[in-house]
């Protein structure tokens, strides 16, 4: 597996991953039309493309090999959009840590929770910050396993519907 940075070039691909593997683990729970405002706001080709070129927003990239597929990505985000919440002097947040649904437990998450550590860390940053479902126990006990607690109870919006969330972070 290969570990690489987006480009402009992967906006259409990586924005399919996240729809995809968005609606694979929570489709279930929104109205069509909440789920259709939040996939146009954050997977539109064009909304990804512009987080690609904003220096703000690092992506990486999984693939097997040059050329094949994503398998998973990983988006982190200096300064954390949820700063607030801790008194970390240069917290970075983690957006988004989605692989492709068909290959969940093959250890591409793990590859890429290890690289945004590593990369929060090179960066000289102090924590790393995530939300992450109140009802999503998996993602939980696999952000917990790499030390990550919860901070803070936050809230989360698809279209008009609010979730609530758990803010987790991880300390260096």
């Amino acid at each position: 597996m290969i570990l690489r940075p987006a480009s402009l070039s992967d906006a259409e691909p990586l924005a399919q991953l996240g729809r995809t593997s968005f609606c694979a683990a929570f489709q279930h729970l929104y109205r069509p039309e909440d789920l259709k405002s939040f996939l146009t706001e954050v997977y539109s080709v064009e909304a990804v493309r512009t987080e690609i070129a904003d220096p703000k927003i690092t992506h990486r990239l999984a693939q097997d090999r040059e050329g094949s597929p994503l398998a998973g990505f990983v988006k982190m985000r200096a300064p954390s959009w949820y700063a607030e919440h801790s008194d970390a002097a240069r917290p970075i947040s983690l957006g988004q840590l989605y692989t492709d649904p068909q290959r969940t437990g093959e250890g591409i998450g793990a590859a890429l929770i290890d690289w945004a550590i590593d990369y929060s860390r090179s960066e000289g940053h102090d924590a790393v910050q995530l939300s992450v479902w109140s009802q999503n126990y998996g993602a939980q006990r696999f952000y917990q396993r790499y030390g990550f607690a919860k901070i803070a109870d936050i809230h989360f919006l698809v279209g008009k519907q609010v979730d609530d969330e758990f803010l987790f972070e991880l300390r260096f």
